[in-house]
């Protein structure tokens, strides 16, 4: 069967960021080499969704839609459906995969305790009881997707030491990293480790390194480490792999996670089918927001 793989991306006003999504796209060819992969962008970028569902669907058959994003918020729920079920619509001989985003999984976990170890090196590997943790997330005002990272940051105390792992976000919603220091340096975390929940490099990972430059100015008592964001590591490879394979098993629509989500209650009052953006209707949810510093 005919069939393309379209790599979805967030985006970033960062032109570094979106260089990094298209050398993932790069290296994801390498690694198969017999798989048709493209990669598009929700924003600030081109291809933009719609072109890169156009695209695909140039080749007919199977077009396998893959979010490369760590978090399901309004993007993953609701902006990418959206677009795919317009594309239905324009190619009605090719069929459209939605494969599961990234999540929440023992992958992501992996490479969280790989980057808290590096970041312990530096600080000469100090006790994990008066070292505080803080994953740092993108923020979103989906409940869901910030559980998400609630999760993860949990995962991360059970499989070590530290006795303090907490998490903080960047925007939309709290608590805010400073914050969190603040909190963790009263309870006698002498060193402190940030950890960015992060795929590729924005403006974000550039404003988070002027927060932890400042913070160590602010608290000279205190010594902090700064992970990596998490790039081009070999569990993010096989979890998209893992992503195809499952889609073309028939086996992704269980994995979307869109029980109890607001935005669904919204789009049911509303009477759009679990859409938002319509330009004839108030959208269920505005992203403009959550992508306000990508």
């Amino acid at each position: 069967m005919n069939e393309t793989i379209l790599l979805v991306g967030h985006g970033s006003r960062e032109p570094a960021g979106n260089t990094e999504i298209e050398e993932f796209a790069r290296r994801w060819r390498a690694r198969q080499p017999d798989w048709n992969v493209q990669a598009c962008f929700i924003e600030f970028a081109e291809p933009l969704v719609d072109e890169g569902l156009a695209r695909a669907a140039e080749h007919g058959g199977r077009v396998i839609v893959v979010p490369l994003i760590l978090n399901a918020a309004g993007h993953v729920k609701m902006e990418i459906p959206e677009h795919i079920e317009a594309a239905r619509a324009r190619h009605s001989r090719t069929e459209f995969v939605y494969a599961p985003h990234l999540g929440t999984c023992d992958p992501i976990l992996a490479i969280l305790k790989r980057r808290l170890h590096q970041a312990m090196r530096t600080l000469d590997m100090p006790d994990p009881k008066n070292t505080g943790v803080i994953l740092l997330g993108r923020g979103s005002s989906d409940r869901a997707a910030n559980g998400e990272v609630a999760k993860m940051a949990r995962w991360l105390w059970e499989e070590g030491e530290h006795e303090l792992v907490d998490i903080a976000f960047t925007g939309i919603t709290h608590p805010r990293l400073e914050r969190v220091v603040q909190r963790q340096a009263r309870c006698g975390m002498t060193q402190i480790v940030v950890l960015p929940y992060y795929l590729f490099t924005g403006t974000l990972i550039r404003r988070i390194e002027r927060q932890v430059e400042h913070l160590k100015a602010q608290y000279p008592h205190v010594r902090f480490a700064r992970g990596d964001y998490f790039g081009f590591e070999e569990e993010i490879f096989q979890l998209v792999e893992q992503r195809v394979r499952e889609a073309r098993a028939g086996r992704n629509a269980t994995l979307m996670p869109c029980d109890g989500c607001k935005y669904r209650a919204l789009a049911a009052e509303h009477d759009h089918g679990h859409r938002h953006g319509e330009k004839d209707r108030r959208p269920a949810h505005s992203h403009e927001q959550e992508t306000q510093a990508v």
